[in-house]
Formats: C-alpha cells, sequence, structure tokens
C-alpha cells in the first residue's frame, strides 16, 4: 500500500506579515511619486520648483520609512 501524505502549501509569512508589507511598498511608492516632475518643458529654462520640500525632505523620508517597515514586517513572528 502507497502511504499518501497530502501536504498543503504554507505561505512563508503570516496575514499581518503581508499587511506590513504592502504598507511599506504603498510608502515607497508615495514616495517615488512625490520624487517625480519639476522639470522644465524648455531645457533652457531652470525651474526651481525642483527644489521644494516635498522632493528634499518628504519624498526620500517616506522612501525610508517604507523601507523600515519592510524590514519590521519580514522580521515579524508571524506565529504571535
Amino acid at each position: 500500500m502507497k502511504n499518501e501524505t497530502t501536504s498543503q502549501q504554507e505561505f512563508l509569512f503570516g496575514k499581518r506579515n503581508y499587511l506590513f508589507m504592502l504598507i511599506g511598498i504603498a510608502f515607497i511608492a508615495l514616495g517615488f511619486i512625490f520624487m517625480a516632475g519639476g522639470g522644465s518643458d524648455d531645457p533652457n529654462v531652470f525651474n526651481e520648483e525642483i527644489y521644494n520640500w516635498q522632493r528634499i525632505r518628504l519624498a526620500p523620508t517616506l522612501v525610508i520609512i517604507g523601507l523600515g517597515i519592510e524590514i519590521y514586517a519580514i522580521l515579524l513572528n508571524p506565529k504571535k
């Protein structure tokens, strides 16, 4: 007789881990969206908008926070 064992595929992380990963991805995407733009249509004209606080301070901060959330999501114990 054959000994059949049915093995169910299990996810590597728990539901909370994936939730935190999605939140981290959202922070990173939002940071890159804030970094976009600010260019000029005419290459001979300099646009000061590239140096506003949103691109210099807010966007990199959001990306770093998102990366921190991703690290937390990976290290979070799914059994708790």
